[in-house]
């Protein structure tokens, strides 16, 4: 793991830069960095692929480079061009500097905390299902189920590997978690299909 703290942002002081406020999705690369490594935005989006979809949302590539030029010119990051040892073309990299560390320590431990938006589209199209038949509602939930499912495998998976192996960390509590969720999004769809049968039974 590299130090982070050996390195400052090219030019002023950027302690002197006026600070930006920062998207949610800038917090979380700037957080991903803040575990300490020298990442790539390749490496952020693999990162983010495999811990923020469980709970929060992937960016994209575009959103990732973005946000790392953003979070450049604020001082945050600082970056270097590495040299690659396979052909390809050079790869950019980048680390948290001290203030980005000071700033995403100050927004984790102060920023107000939104309570989460649930917009679940499968419980939007069973609201409406006076519009549809039964076989269609039942379709619904059976892909529900199993993308729910799935998603409780992957997140299971992705815990087992956690880059840090401290079973209290955070990454680590949080893929625990979303097993959780996704489990209980599995059930709740059984629940639901079962309801749908025992309405079907009292119209018959």
């Amino acid at each position: 793991m590299r130090n982070v703290t050996d390195r400052k942002p090219d030019g002023a002081d950027a302690g002197d830069a006026e600070r930006p406020e920062l998207p949610a999705t800038g917090w979380a690369v700037l957080g991903l960095l803040s575990f300490g490594e020298e990442l790539s935005g390749y490496d952020l989006k693999k990162w983010s692929d495999r811990s923020l979809r469980f709970f929060y949302w992937s960016p994209s590539f575009s959103q990732i480079y973005g946000e790392l030029k953003r979070l450049e010119k604020a001082g945050y990051v600082s970056s270097r061009t590495v040299a690659q040892e396979t052909g390809h073309r050079d790869k950019r990299v980048y680390v948290i500097t001290d203030e980005g560390m000071a700033a995403v320590r100050r927004w984790a431990r102060e920023a107000p905390v939104e309570p989460p938006v649930l917009k679940h589209g499968v419980m939007l199209r069973l609201w409406l299902g006076h519009l549809l038949e039964d076989d269609r509602m039942r379709e619904v939930l059976g892909r529900h189920r199993e993308f729910a499912e799935t998603m409780r495998q992957r997140a299971e998976a992705d815990a087992a590997a956690a880059r840090d192996a401290e079973a209290r960390s955070g990454p680590a509590l949080v893929l625990k978690w979303s097993e959780r969720f996704y489990a209980a999004e599995r059930d709740l769809a059984d629940a639901m299909l079962a309801d749908l049968e025992e309405r079907d039974r009292g119209h018959t």
